[in-house]
Parts: structure tokens; C-alpha cells; sequence
């Protein structure tokens, strides 16, 4: 092992915090073989790119990434470039012929072989693609390296998707839904929290799926009502509840349970009837609406985020108005909004009446203005509020400020507090006085205990 252990590497995650997960794996068994893991790629022996695939824009980042990185074989220390994730498990083929910098390719079945294709790679010459059967989902023994901040995490409670939309080609790059085991989560949620984590985040394609395909009655209620058992966490927080699986159960620990965020994300992705059925998504415009007004009647101060896809082929002027209405009216507190891009392999790809770019950028522009509008006024709600908040450290603005979030803000995509007094330890959750916003942050100070 000394020729490994004076190997080191980097990892550059792409994508969404599902894709994170793995990479973080991909980390920890590298370390525990004897590698030693950098945050300077310049100083790496090895890099890997954990790829997105979802959309165009994800694909051009990667392969943007991709390039970049394989200079690090002319001028700095890299002999071995790795490619990882959704691109290889997609495009394997059309990447080794493009991509000949490239030495390794990891599908999203086999990424926790890292270690052991390293090894194998020292054998062989040349070019080695190792990307078969997506169904892999990883357990509890494996090793993780959590790459986040120490005092959040994400736990990812299954991989895949079954529910095929027609604009998504996630099915057939990470197999059908696969819920883990709850004990298999609960152990990795207790090994995380007893290194620090106060927060865990829930995620995978479909969080309210969990469960449906085990016989054991598991089902996302139960696991967060385990998880509200580990002493030292603080907060639990649910991505990726599809509108239809939001049941009665869960609404009800949205109410009752203090260590449940009071926040959810809900992807409707649409809002006219017609365009939803033909994304082929299992609710209606009255079910969505009617959900949200009951999410927010019975929860109330509830934070609730959602995606949106616009230019869907066949989206009238009338079906984007519809949806313009109704982001002003719900008045979603944090939202995100993407243009439809059209994925080879998926129905939609081959529907009649597509929408031409322009018109997109066009919507997504009037939809975004929109919800500025929206988010003002929400955060302007919460000035004068006292609200609970994580503290992530000093603003990178100023040393003279600390930053954090409230439990309505998930990291990276919701905002940040900056607050203006007050001390305390990088992940404490304090209790702040909201006493400014803007369109997306918060500014605050803190109480005195």
C-alpha cells in the first residue's frame, strides 16, 4: 500500500445533492484504502468528476469540467482522470471517443468499485470504461466522507425513479426506485450525527416513494419518526416530496414534529391540467392547489418550495399565463424554474410542438421576475420575527459578519442570514431577530441567551 498512500485525490462533484452522496462514498472508500483526499486539484495524483446528466446545461457543465481538469495532466502533478456518474452511464461510448484524456469511466452502478478499479487500472493500458447495471444502491457499511459542512448532512433514502415522466431520463440512468432499508438509514444517520451533523437532509428522486417497494410497512413517516429519536439532532429536513405522496401522516408530523422543518419541497413542475398530463404527472391542477392551501391552512408558517418546467412541448400561451397566475397567487416562498430540454430517449423528446428557445428564456425571464416579487414580500413578512438559525461561519464578503439560515432555508439554494451581532460556534442554532431582507437573504441579530 505505500505507493497508495502517497496517492492523493480530488473530487469534483457536479449536479444535484443525490449525485454528492455518491461522491462522498466514492471519497470514503478511498480513504479508508489509504488515499489521501485534497481540496487542491492542482495538488491531486488523481482527479474524479462526478457528472450530471438531467439536462443539456448539466451535460455542457461536465464535459466543460472534464476539459478543464485533463490540463491538470499537462501541467500539474494528475496522471489518472477519472469520469463518474450519470454522463458515463448515458453517453459511455460517445465519451471515449471524444473524450480521450479521459483514463477511467465509472457508471453509477459501480462507483463504489473505485478503490478496486484504481487497482485494476494499474495493470492495464490505456482507456477502461466500467459502467453496467444502475441498480447498485449502496449500504450502510460503506465508508463516507461527508464533504458538507460538518454540521449538516444529506442522507439518501433510495436511488432511482419508476415514475417516468416523459421528459426525464433518470430511469434509465439509475434503474427503477429502490428504497434503502431503515435500519441500513438509521445507522448512517447515527454514525454521521455522532460526528457533528445537526441537520439531515432527505433526499432522492422521490422522497414520498420511500418505502413502497419494501414489504415491511416502511414508509417515509416511520423513518422520519426513527430519525426524531437520535438525541443529538436538530433538524430533519424533506426534498423531493412528489404532490401526490404528501399524505395525511406526514402533514400531520409536519405539525407535530419539532425536529421536522417546517419546509417542504414539492416539484409540481406544472400547473395547467393538460401539460401535466402529458409530462405524465399523476396530479391535477385542483389536486396541487388544493394541497397547498390545505399545507397551508394546517401548518401555518409553513415554508414551501417548488420547481417548474417551462416550454414543455405544446405549452400554449395560455398554459404559461395560467402558470404565471398561479406562482403569483400561491405565493411559494422559495422557487426554481427551468427550460424544457429536450433528452433523446424520453417521449417527450419526440412530441409535436416544440417551443422554440427563445420563447423559453423568454418565460423563464417573466416567471423569475414574478417570484421576485414573491420572495420579497415573504422574507419582508418575517422582519421583526425571532427564528431559529444554524450558524455556517463568517459571510465572504466580511469577517465581520456571520452567516447561517433558519430552518425555512436549505443550503446552497434558499438564501442565507447574515447576522450583524452576536457570537457564537460554527453550528449552534441561536435564536435570531430578523431585522432586514431582500428578494432571497435575511439580515438579523442575535438574542441574548
Amino acid at each position: 500500500m505505500s505507493n497508495v498512500e502517497k496517492q492523493k485525490v480530488s473530487m469534483v462533484s457536479l449536479g444535484c445533492p443525490k449525485n454528492l452522496v455518491d461522491a462522498e462514498v466514492m471519497l470514503g472508500v478511498l480513504a479508508n484504502q489509504g488515499y489521501e483526499i485534497t481540496t487542491e486539484e492542482k495538488d491531486a495524483d488523481i482527479i474524479i468528476v462526478n457528472t450530471c446528466s438531467f439536462i443539456k446545461e448539466a451535460r455542457e457543465e461536465s464535459v466543460e469540467a472534464i476539459l478543464d481538469l485533463a490540463d491538470r495532466k499537462h501541467d500539474g502533478r494528475c496522471h489518472t482522470l477519472i469520469v463518474a456518474g450519470c454522463l458515463p452511464q448515458r453517453y459511455q461510448e460517445e465519451l471515449a471517443a471524444e473524450l480521450p484524456e479521459v483514463d477511467i469511466f465509472i457508471g453509477t452502478g459501480d462507483y463504489p468499485r473505485v478503490a478496486e478499479i484504481l487497482a485494476e487500472k494499474a495493470e492495464a493500458a490505456g482507456q477502461i470504461k466500467y459502467v453496467g447495471d444502475p441498480n447498485y444502491i449502496f449500504d450502510e457499511t460503506l465508508p463516507r466522507l461527508n464533504s458538507s459542512p460538518g454540521w449538516y448532512a444529506y442522507l439518501k433514502i433510495g436511488e432511482g425513479c419508476s415514475n417516468c415522466c416523459t421528459y426525464c431520463a433518470i430511469p434509465s440512468i439509475r434503474g427503477a426506485y429502490r428504497s434503502r432499508p431503515q435500519e441500513a438509514l438509521l445507522a448512517e444517520a447515527r454514525r454521521l450525527v455522532a460526528g457533528g451533523v445537526r441537520e439531515l437532509i432527505l433526499v432522492s428522486q422521490d422522497t414520498t416513494k420511500y418505502g413502497t417497494d419494501l414489504t415491511d410497512n416502511s414508509s417515509l413517516s416511520g423513518l422520519i419518526r426513527a430519525l426524531a429519536t437520535i438525541e443529538e439532532l436538530r433538524w430533519i429536513r424533506v426534498l423531493y416530496a412528489y404532490p401526490d405522496g404528501i399524505d395525511d401522516e406526514l402533514i400531520e408530523l409536519l405539525k407535530t414534529e419539532p425536529k421536522l422543518c417546517k419546509y417542504l419541497d414539492i416539484p409540481i413542475q406544472h400547473i395547467s391540467t393538460p401539460v401535466l398530463q402529458r409530462m405524465n404527472r399523476r396530479s391535477t391542477e385542483e389536486q396541487i392547489r388544493t394541497l397547498i392551501a390545505r399545507l397551508r391552512s394546517e401548518i401555518p408558517g409553513i415554508t414551501l418550495r417548488t420547481s417548474l418546467i417551462v416550454g414543455f412541448p405544446g405549452e400554449t400561451m395560455e398554459d404559461f399565463t395560467e402558470l404565471l397566475r398561479f406562482v403569483e397567487q400561491s405565493r411559494f416562498d422559495r422557487l426554481g424554474v427551468f427550460c424544457y430540454s429536450k433528452e433523446e430517449g424520453t417521449p417527450a423528446a419526440e412530441m409535436p410542438d416544440q417551443v422554440s428557445e427563445r420563447v423559453k428564456r423568454e418565460r423563464h425571464r417573466k416567471l423569475m421576475k414574478a417570484q421576485g416579487r414573491v420572495s420579497f414580500r415573504s422574507n419582508r413578512a418575517l422582519v421583526g420575527t425571532v427564528e431559529q438559525v444554524i450558524v455556517e461561519g463568517y459571510s465572504e464578503e466580511t469577517e465581520l459578519l456571520l452567516k447561517g439560515r433558519t430552518s425555512r432555508q436549505a443550503p446552497d439554494i434558499d438564501g442565507q442570514v447574515y447576522i450583524t451581532a452576536g457570537q457564537a460556534n460554527v453550528g449552534d442554532i441561536v435564536p435570531c431577530r430578523i431585522t432586514d431582507s431582500s428578494d432571497y437573504d435575511l439580515v438579523a441579530e442575535m438574542m441574548e441567551p
